[in-house]
């Protein structure tokens, strides 16, 4: 007989701190690691680590890494921010952010959450005492992690 897992979730509200990335990163893996979903790790953890990473240097308030598990071996990874500013990469459905040049220092984040996550999108949250506003920032990835 198949079983069912429960769906989960979990969120960690993280300060404006250069330490705060991190912090979320081994967070991330411990839930893992206690959900069975160890064969995720890397690629949550890449797509974590860009969403998070873009959340601290964009903005200047604190964030929050959301994870939700509605399905086994499924994992959708988020970071909420204040900045209801959309990124270039994840205005349209579909589009790709833009390649930077070879030389650029940065701009790749984005990029690499598109081409590892099964499925990404945004949501921009402005409904007055619905939210604190800002938006959220997604990124789902399944069975195929990327091999470590």
């Amino acid at each position: 007989m198949a079983t069912v897992s429960p769906s989960w979730a979990y969120a960690l509200q993280l300060p404006h701190d250069p330490r705060a990335p991190g912090i979320a990163r081994a967070t991330l893996r411990t839930v893992l690691a206690a959900h069975d979903l160890a064969h995720l790790t890397a690629t949550a953890e890449l797509l974590a680590s860009e969403l998070l990473t873009n959340a601290h240097l964009h903005t200047k308030g604190p964030y929050i890494l959301r994870l939700l598990s509605n399905e086994p071996d499924r994992l959708r990874v988020a970071v909420w921010d204040t900045d209801p500013r959309v990124p270039a990469g994840f205005r349209e459905k579909g589009a790709l952010a833009a390649v930077p040049p070879d030389d650029a220092e940065g701009g790749r984040g984005l990029h690499l959450v598109q081409a590892c996550a099964d499925a990404w999108g945004v949501s921009v949250l402005r409904e007055l005492g619905a939210s604190k506003g800002g938006k959220l920032l997604w990124a789902e990835c399944g069975r195929t992690g990327v091999s470590g």
